[in-house]
Parts: structure tokens; sequence; C-alpha cells
């Protein structure tokens, strides 16, 4: 006897090598046997016609506080991901003294779109040091494995106190305690260290991350930090202003870390080719025995607009940010009054970035039941409107209250700027990328990417029209690349002495539904979530966790601390 058989599957088992039929045997959590299983198992999956994959590992998440407060890493858990990262983009909740707490739940209000009132019900503050955070992590099981990186806004903050939240420059003493920090939480188990060079990530107020514009100095004495120790990968996020003498910086700290470095890549419709320039880069670097690799997302990164969540195409518009705050039931009956609705559309947005980001009637579309992360310019709001002799604005309001107010709209912000998913094609099939920036604990309240990695299989290996991959290629791309780039060589293949963390899945059955609202944070908080067919059984070291997406109650899924061996 073993302790579970999954019989007669299609094994795809993560190398990128042809599908194969055979049967999986698991034990004590490891892979012991692949092929024909003579042997019975105490428990015995029918996998035919279905197919086996390794778990998919996700290295950009950002649940930091969902994971100290919730064993379910949703919505990760239900597309197949058995191990994450979290800690991203130089954002965090340790280290930190209790005086500094507010500093950090600010910043993460306006990073991650959780409200404050979450935030301070919901996290228990139960440690001060990147280690202590560590051991309350380990306290609790889940049902995926969580990995954690130091975060630089974090041990900013911890160090410099309001010189840091002011962005002043540090200190020579200031950088070596920064780097003190790093190499701690490194050595007590995080696989590295994140820091945000983005104008993107600010408080709700509007005050910048305090990392934005850190010096090499600074960040010098953290990859300083990393090569005394031999250990750690470096994770940026940058807007590449001066794409030239940014990159050039990133690469010489590379060069002094002597570690893998992953900078975030982005279309961005201002400059739509920057991003293969920034990639022939990061290539250059490699063949100079420099490590860097590009994390990339497999649909346009943008936003979901809708009355019931963050943003809406009139945000901004004095008459609607009059009710913006009244109880949704509330807001939907004011909404419909035929003198606020009047009102409304005789205004415009005064905030010239928010106008821009709201009223693209023509990169806006609605959200459709499964989704169309690629959809075409006829199906936008400006194409619907002109069709029908309206205006755009008289269109989305109108489509907005449809289903009691519910309707949800799509907006595709980057890796969109020639109205399809082209560009996103190179960037998936560029040898110096990962597929990552999945972001399933953050910006909850105007998008739900954690269900890219479905999107991987779905879209790119089995429903575009255009350009495709294979589905074996797919499956090693969210799996064994993954796990590889984050240091941990232990999974991600479903092969003998490997880490028995393990999808069946019926791959005509797959799709990704539509976003929905859920009140399931603390305090009865939002937040935008999507579930998944056709994951029929996901297993965490040999344990099923979900089956046809509901959960099974078993939580085997432990903190990862450090990097692992292949077996």
């Amino acid at each position: 006897m073993v302790d579970l058989v999954i019989r007669g599957g299609t094994v795809i088992d993560g190398t990128g090598g042809d599908p194969f039929e055979a049967d999986v045997a698991v034990e004590a959590g490891k892979i012991v046997a692949i092929g024909v299983v003579s042997a019975r198992g105490n428990e015995e999956i029918d996998a035919r016609g279905k197919i086996v994959t390794p778990g998919f590992v996700d290295p950009h998440s950002h649940y930091d506080a969902q994971a100290t407060w919730s064993s379910r890493i949703t919505p990760s858990s239900w597309h197949g991901v058995t191990t994450t990262l979290i800690g991203n983009c130089g954002v965090g909740f340790a280290p930190c003294e209790p005086a500094d707490q507010g500093l950090l739940i600010k910043l993460m209000e306006g990073v991650e779109d959780i409200p404050e009132p979450v935030l301070i019900e919901g996290i228990p503050w139960n440690w001060r040091s990147f280690p202590e955070y560590l051991d309350a992590l380990e306290a609790r099981p889940y049902d995926l494995d969580i990995a954690t990186q130091v975060p630089h806004a974090a041990v900013r903050v911890h160090v410099m106190g309001q010189r840091g939240v002011d962005r002043e420059p540090a200190s020579a003493a200031d950088a070596q305690a920064m780097a003190r920090i790093a190499v701690e939480g490194i050595q007590a188990g995080a696989l590295g260290f994140s820091t945000s060079r983005t104008i993107n990530h600010k408080t709700k107020a509007g005050a910048h991350i305090p990392t934005l514009d850190a010096d090499e100095a600074e960040l010098s004495a953290i990859a300083q930090g990393l090569r005394g120790i031999g250990a750690g990968w470096l994770q940026v996020i940058s807007d590449f202003d001066d794409p030239g003498l940014e990159f050039a910086m990133l690469r010489r700290l590379v060069e002094r870390a002597g570690r893998p470095m992953a900078i975030t890549i982005l279309q961005r419709d201002a400059k739509p080719e920057e991003w293969r320039q920034i990639t022939g880069w990061i290539a250059d670097a490699n063949r100079s025995g420099l490590p860097m690799l590009g994390q990339v997302l497999t649909r346009p990164t943008g936003i979901i607009l809708g009355f019931e969540i963050s943003q809406n195409p009139f945000l901004g518009r004095p008459s609607h940010d009059a009710i913006a705050d009244l109880p949704f039931e509330q807001k939907i009956a004011e909404l419909r009054r035929p003198e606020r609705r009047a009102a409304i559309l005789s205004e415009e947005t005064g905030d010239d970035g928010l106008r821009r980001r709201v009223r693209r009637w023509d990169r806006m579309f609605p959200m459709s039941d499964p989704p169309n992360y690629e959809p075409p310019p006829e199906d936008s709001i400006a194409a619907m409107a002109a069709r029908m002799g309206r205006d755009p604005a008289d269109l989305a309001y109108d489509l907005l209250l449809e289903n009691n107010g519910k309707t949800l709209l799509y907006r595709p912000l980057s890796n969109y700027s020639y109205g399809n998913l082209d560009t996103v094609h190179d960037m998936l099939a560029h040898d110096a990328t990962i597929v990552g920036l999945g972001d399933g604990g953050a910006h909850v309240g105007i998008l739900s990417d954690a269900s890219a990695l479905t999107t991987m299989l779905t879209h790119w290996t089995r429903d575009r029209k255009g350009a495709r991959f294979s589905l074996p290629w797919g499956v090693k791309r969210i799996s064994r690349d993954s796990a590889l780039a984050i240091g941990l060589h232990d999974r991600g293949l479903v092969a003998r002495g490997y880490k028995a963390d393990l999808n069946v899945i019926d791959y005509d059955r797959l799709s990704v539904r539509a976003p929905e609202v859920v009140y399931d944070l603390p305090t009865g908080g939002r937040r935008l979530i999507q579930r998944a067919d056709g994951y029929d059984v996901t297993i965490m070291s040999g344990v099923p966790v979900t089956r046809n997406g509901e959960a099974t109650g078993e939580l085997p899924g432990r903190l990862v601390r450090g990097a692992r061996a292949a077996p």
C-alpha cells in the first residue's frame, strides 16, 4: 500500500516534454513511482481522460496580510497554485515596531487596496523582527506552501522612521542597518529581498512608497549583504523613467550581490516597445554571467470597474463622489434617480490621470463570463455606443446599473497597446522571462489576476485564435520554471523523489469564471475573487486540498524556509 495513487492520467510532467499516460504513486508527501503502479493506494484518484501536472508556482502574489489571518490562500489555491512567494515589490509587514504599524497599514491600504479597518482588525502583529514574522507564519497551516521575501519599505521605515517615510537619503549607517536586516531575514528563511521604484505604489492619501528613489549606495549595501551569505534573490519593480541609467544601476547591483534579480516587465502605452529593449538588456546580462529575469503576466495588467468596487468610470465627478460612500443598495438607488444620473453625466472627472484611466471608452469592455482578456476593438464601449448612436458614458452608466448594479467592466491598462496580446505572446516566449505578477492578495478592489496562471493554459494553449503555445510548454512555464527561479528545486516536476504537489485537471472543461465581489475579509471587508472550473483535484504534499474547486478541509501547506535542493 501507498498513501495515494492517481490512475491512468495523461502526465504533463513540467519538463516541457511530450505527455504520456501513467499512474502516479505518492508516499509520505513525495512521488515514489510513475508508470504502471501495481501497489494499491489508501486513496485512489481516477484520472482517465484528465491531465496530471505539477502544482503551479506563483512567484508574485502579495498575500502578506491574508497569510496572517487566513489558512486558505484564495483565489490562488483555486487555480492550481501549490507554492506562492509573498513580500513582493518591497511591501510587507515586517520588521515593524508597534509605533510604525499605522505607517505600514496606510502604505498597504494604498498599494493593495485593502481598507485600513480590515488590516487593523485582521493583522495580529505578533512579531517585531522579520524572523519573528516567519515564526508567526510557520505557526499557521495553509492550503498551499508560502515562501517570503524581505520587503525594503518595511525595512527602511524600521531603520529610519519618519525620515524613511519622507524618502530622505539613507546614511551609510542606515544602509548598513538595512543590509543587516535583509541578511537576518534571508538567513531565517526568506528567499530574497524586494524593492519598489514605481510611482504607482503609494498610500491612499497619495504619498509615495518610501523606497521610490532610494539611491544606489543604499541598495548596494543590501546587495553586498546578500553576497556575503551567498543566498537570496533581488526582486525589483521600476518605472524606468531613464531606462538606460536605471538598468545600468540594476545590473551593477547584480554584480555586487552575485545573486539573481527579477524585474517586472510591462508594455506601457507611452513607450510600447521599451520592454523589448529592457528584456534585451536582461538577456545580455545573462550572457555575461549576471543572472537576471523579467517577470511577465499572461494577459493585460488591467483594472475592473463597477459601482460595487473601488473604481468606476464616474469616479471623481462631484455628483458621484457625494454618494460614493453610501451603503451599496442605497447608492444604486440614488444612481438610478434621473436627476442624479443627469448630473453625473454632465460632469467631468477633475483628475487628469484618473480621467485617462476611466474615460478611455475604446479601451473599456463589458466583463463576460468566462472573461475575454483579449477583447477585439469592436467589443469596446466606444464601438458599442457608436453602433447604437449613443454617448459612451451614457451607455456605460446603464450597463453598470444592470444586474442590480453588480455589472463589471474591464479596462486593460498595460500589455495592450496594440489592442491584442501579440506583445504578451512575445514576452511569454522570451527565454529571459518567468510568469508572475498575479497579485492575488493585492489591489483586491480593482483586479483579480491570480487566475492569470489558469489563463496560461486556457487562452495560450487552447483557446486563442492567434499564435499559441503547446500545453507541455505552458505547464513548464508556470511550474518548473518558476520553482527554479525562486530556488525551490524540490518541486515543479512530476518525477520520482519530488514533492507531491500535483493537479488533476479536466483540460477540456478548464475555464476561468467571471470575477465576483465577496465580503469575506476581516470586518466584512470587500474583495474581488475569481474561481475556475476544471480543477478536479489539487494535491499538496500528497494530500488533496481542493476537489472540484471546493476545499477538502486539509491544510498541509507550510512556510518554506530557504532554498531547496533537488531530490
